[in-house]
């Protein structure tokens, strides 16, 4: 993973199956995730929408180059787990920014995760379909 030499803030955020670790350097705004650009991880706008969102709030846009590791899950939870990294990243840069994210709800990991299958059923709740004869 890509250590810069200038002082970073760092957070965790995770979301699903994903794990984000991710650096906030003093910069221009430039988003790379696992040394890809923004445009090119993400196609939907709406995730790269997801991931600007904590700029947004705390109107830091263009203020930090980020840089982005994520493994795990899919997409979208990789999204809204980079989203969850940058905002407790913004908050070791601004103690200040704390109620604008807590309002906005970035602050909290989102707790849903996929229910595990159970013995006798297809899937965590699906059964095998009933036949009378």
């Amino acid at each position: 993973m890509y250590t810069p030499k200038k002082p970073y803030f760092y957070g965790t955020g995770r979301r699903k199956h994903s794990v984000a670790r991710v650096r906030l350097i003093p910069g221009s705004g430039a988003i790379t995730i696992n040394k890809r650009d923004i445009d090119d991880y993400f196609g939907l706008d709406t995730l790269k929408l997801v991931v600007r969102q904590p700029f947004g709030v705390t109107s830091t846009e263009g203020k930090f180059d980020v840089v982005i590791s994520v493994n795990g899950g899919g997409v979208s939870g990789q999204a809204g787990a980079i989203r969850h990294g940058i905002s407790r990243a913004l908050l070791q840069a601004n103690e200040e920014y704390r109620p604008l994210l807590k309002k906005a709800g970035f602050l909290t990991r989102d707790p849903r995760m996929k229910e595990r299958k159970k013995y006798g059923l297809k899937a965590a709740r699906r059964a095998s379909q009933f036949s009378k004869r």
